[in-house]
């Protein structure tokens, strides 16, 4: 199984968490919802697979290129 590293494309605050650690993620759906400049910025997954690990939790501010989840697939 190929690890796959979710980043974040922009900086920005963690508003919601769409997905949790287990479940089956299909390619471009998104697994957490980040408030960037009052604008709402899906972070979505590269490939499809399961989430093994979130990275960071909602309220954490992340950066540009930051990793914010691990799946595998």
């Amino acid at each position: 199984m190929a690890t796959i590293r979710v980043k974040s494309e922009v900086v920005g605050k963690v508003w919601k968490i769409q997905a949790q650690p287990g479940a089956a993620v299909g390619k471009d759906e998104a697994v957490m919802i980040l408030e960037c400049m009052k604008m709402e910025i899906p972070v979505e997954a590269p490939r499809a697979g399961t989430l093994k690990e979130l990275l960071v939790k909602e309220g954490d501010t992340v950066a540009e290129g930051q990793d914010v989840a691990i799946l595998e697939g």
